[in-house]
């Protein structure tokens, strides 16, 4: 009977374990729902039709397919669209760093929302600040480097279509 006893007990701490692994795993998933790649040797292309720019860093690739997106260190309670910590130690990045933007003439700006500064081309960005991204630009957060590049087909169509003149239809009643 101590022998039951003790493979009871057993049992459930291991079940107990499994539990607590299971809900971990399930509490993370939403971290591998983002647009994340990861980044191998073999080169594949960076843009596809939807995807107006890419912040590329050593590990892994975002993909940003709408007009902002929100940059930070991703908790229970914070939601971003580019949860930094996927690309390594992040815990001096600010939960909400900053936001990309794609401006109606085909600029992206970064703006600085975090404590610390980002670094865009080496020149830094403070909190409350905006600086323009370009193709190829290295964008610095904290100890992360990721190199943002600008999907020029999707954008060169953007301006295209902010130059075109508004049509606009007049009716006409004929009496």
């Amino acid at each position: 009977e101590g022998d039951d006893e003790m493979v009871e007990q057993e049992l459930a701490l291991v079940d107990r374990r499994n539990k607590r692994e299971i809900r971990h795993l399930e509490q993370e998933l939403p971290k591998w729902q983002v647009l994340v790649d990861s980044v191998t040797g073999i080169s594949m292309p960076d843009f596809d039709s939807q995807t107006l720019g890419v912040l590329r860093g050593r590990l892994v690739r975002y993909l940003m397919r709408s007009r902002e997106i929100s940059l930070g260190r991703r908790t229970k309670d914070n939601h971003v669209d580019v949860d930094l910590s996927l690309e390594g130690p992040a815990w001096k990045v600010s939960r909400r760093q900053g936001i990309i933007k794609l401006r109606n003439s085909g600029d992206f700006f970064i703006a600085n929302e975090g404590k610390r500064p980002i670094l865009v081309d080496g020149k830094p960005v403070m909190c409350g600040n905006k600086q323009k991204l370009n193709n190829n630009s290295v964008v610095e957060i904290s100890c992360l480097r990721f190199t943002f590049l600008i999907n020029q087909d999707v954008i060169n169509s953007i301006r295209a279509d902010a130059t075109k003149p508004a049509v606009t239809s007049v009716a006409a009643t004929a009496t």
